[in-house]
This record gives C-alpha cells, sequence and structure tokens, in this order.
C-alpha cells in the first residue's frame, strides 16, 4: 500500500489520470519501478505529467510519511479499496483516495449535508443545530466541512442528538482548522464519527483546497441542506456541485432584508425545496412523525411552573433568537433583572443562549 500512498501524493497529475494510469499498470509498485522509455511512450500522459512521475521517484522519505501515518491511526483508502464511499464514485471528479482519522460514513444510512455562511446570524446558527440534531435524532449522519459558523453548529446539533456528523476538510485529517474547533474535531471522533479528507497528512489549509473539498461534502450525502448565504456565498459552489451531481438541494428561507438568506432565497426561487421544519423534512424520508402537539402542550405545561417575572420574560422569547437588549425594551425590566430571569430559565431548560447574549425557546 506504500507505492499507493506514493502515487496518491504526486501533485500535478489529475486523480483521473492516476485512476488510469493504474488500471493500465495494474499496481502502484508497477508505475514505481516502470522504465523512462516505457513511460515515455504513454499516450495520455503529457511531458510534464511524465516528468512529474520521474521526479516523484526521486523521493525516498514517502516511505517514512507512510509508516508516520499509520503510526497516527490514520487510514488512507485509494478508490480501489472496498471500503471507498460507494457515493463518491458516483460522482465524476471523485479523488483518487481518500484519508480518514475515525469511521467513514454507513452506506447504509441516509445522509444529508448542512452548509452555510461562516459568519452566519444567530437564525442560521439556530436552525442549523435545529435540523442536525432532529435528523441525527433518527439516524441521518450529517456531513460537513467543520467551518465557522453554520458548519459547526451542523456538526454539534448531531453530536447533542448522540449521532454520527463527519467533517471534511480541506486540508489533512490531522491538521484541526480552524484550530478554536479543536474540541469540536475530538468529540466527532469519540462519538463515532470521522474527520475525511483528500489531501495527504499535514497538509495545510490553503485557500485553494476548500473549493475542492465541496465536490466531497456534497458526494458524500443524498441531500445538501443550505441554512444561510449570501448571493455571493462559498456554499453556493457547493449547490452547483451538488446539483451536477443529482444531489437534492434544500434551502431555509430567511428575512427579505437579510442579506445573509439572499442566497437561499433565491435558491427557493429557483426551485430548491424549502426547509420548513426538521420533521417535515424527515416525513419526506419516511423517518420521521410530527411532534409539534406534544411540544405545544411541554410550553402550557413550562408557563404555569413559571413565576410571573420569569413567565415575562420567557413570553417575548420565540424560536427567532433575540437579544439580551431587545428583552429589556419588550419586558421594560432593568437589566440586571433581566440577565438574573434569563439565568434561571436557561438552568431549568425552557431557554437556550444559542450565541453570545441571543436566546431562544429551548424545544428539548
Amino acid at each position: 500500500m506504500k507505492y499507493e500512498y506514493w502515487l496518491a501524493c504526486i501533485h500535478g497529475i489529475t486523480a483521473q489520470k492516476k485512476m488510469r494510469l493504474r488500471e493500465c499498470m495494474k499496481t502502484a509498485e508497477t508505475i514505481y519501478y516502470i522504465e523512462e522509455t516505457q513511460l515515455r511512450s504513454i499516450e495520455f500522459l503529457n511531458e510534464r505529467e511524465q516528468n512529474r512521475l520521474i521526479q516523484a521517484k526521486q523521493q525516498k522519505d514517502f516511505e517514512d510519511e507512510y509508516k508516520k501515518m499509520c503510526e497516527k491511526e490514520i487510514r488512507f483508502i485509494p478508490y480501489f479499496s472496498a471500503e471507498y464511499p460507494g457515493k463518491l464514485k458516483e460522482i465524476p471528479d471523485n479523488p483518487y483516495a481518500v484519508y480518514a482519522k475515525g469511521s467513514l460514513p454507513d452506506p447504509q444510512r441516509k445522509k444529508a449535508a448542512i452548509i452555510g455562511a461562516r459568519r452566519c446570524s444567530p437564525y442560521g446558527e439556530k436552525y442549523a443545530m435545529d435540523f442536525a440534531h432532529a435528523l441525527a435524532g433518527r439516524g441521518v449522519e450529517i456531513i460537513s466541512g467543520m467551518a465557522r459558523g453554520v458548519d459547526g453548529m451542523g456538526h454539534r446539533g448531531a453530536l447533542l442528538a448522540g449521532g454520527r456528523t463527519f467533517a471534511v476538510l480541506g486540508c489533512g485529517v490531522d491538521v484541526c482548522y480552524p484550530r478554536e474547533h479543536i474540541g469540536l474535531y475530538v468529540d466527532i471522533l469519540e462519538q463515532g464519527g470521522g474527520i475525511l479528507s483528500e489531501y495527504p497528512p499535514g497538509t495545510a489549509p490553503l485557500p485553494q483546497n476548500f473549493p475542492a473539498r465541496n465536490r466531497i461534502i456534497s458526494g458524500l450525502s443524498d441531500a445538501v441542506l443550505v441554512m444561510e448565504a449570501g448571493r455571493k456565498s462559498g456554499s453556493l459552489i457547493t449547490v452547483d456541485m451538488a446539483l451536477e451531481q443529482g444531489r437534492d438541494v434544500y434551502a431555509l428561507p430567511g428575512p427579505v432584508n437579510s442579506t445573509l438568506s439572499a442566497g437561499c432565497n433565491h435558491l427557493i426561487r429557483q426551485g430548491a425545496g424549502v426547509l420548513l421544519n426538521p420533521d417535515d423534512f424527515l416525513a419526506e424520508w419516511n423517518l420521521g412523525g410530527n411532534e409539534a402537539s406534544s411540544g405545544s402542550k411541554k410550553e402550557v405545561k413550562n408557563e404555569k411552573m413559571l413565576e410571573t417575572a420569569e413567565k415575562l420574560v420567557y413570553s417575548c422569547l420565540g424560536l427567532y433568537p433575540k437579544n439580551v437588549d431587545q428583552v429589556v425594551r419588550e419586558t421594560k425590566l432593568c437589566i440586571q433583572e433581566v440577565l438574573e430571569l434569563l439565568v434561571s430559565l436557561e438552568l431549568q431548560g425552557y431557554i437556550r443562549e444559542i450565541s453570545k447574549n441571543h436566546y431562544v425557546v429551548s424545544r428539548q
């Protein structure tokens, strides 16, 4: 397998040409020991690509790199391996190999990509988490890119539901990017998910890597859910790739005056599926029932158990996030009292803080 790793790491030759070359030569070891005269006779490789192979044969450290990769428990999965994800074989520009820490997605389970803006609003954060939580709770595996914003909230929602989630990185799987998501990185692995990449271990998170990795996020998924995206969002690149791959695309509608929802609203106008609530989406996949009635009963019960001041604060919160200043204006209570009441309600499980000083009613 070390020679397969050597072939996978060669830059300047497309994955498709590597696959074709290997099919011709049967093994990467044969390619490694090929005579230059025979190599020059391979017509589908141009001179530059032939030179790349010759130069790569001069690199003797690949065996040590392969050994170190194995010691880090990083799995190397070339396209011809039985482990290689079947859904990736369906896409036209599938990677030559996948590197993985932890597990691979289960081919028997439904998979949904949850993507959106890095600098998302509390609205985007909330619904990324809510949809991921509901879907993962029904056995759907969540795919995303572990980026800041919507990606991270999607992973977190899946983990909170006890589900499995998979992060596709634009760097090596041994490089946590962004660094502040190291806790999330560890939690994904500990809960049975996986960290995946087409880039060899140690690869830095270069900007040009991320648009390419998006095709893997959509390729691994049955559907792509866009939670929040501007008109020029990078998430729309993933949508284009998903459509080319024949994947279903859904978008969360947002306020008409929100630039962060402009991309989602545009997708809906073009015919994307509309994400109104997780239950409706799960019903499309025959995976769940509607729990709205039980939720409303719980809210009535909650209100009866609250003190008057707590009820006042609770009643002005809903599913759309509000910040502390808004609550102060609506309740006409002093800010110190509002802060104390918010802490009390959160401790009792009636509300939750989804971002700094932004609160919503808890649906649990």
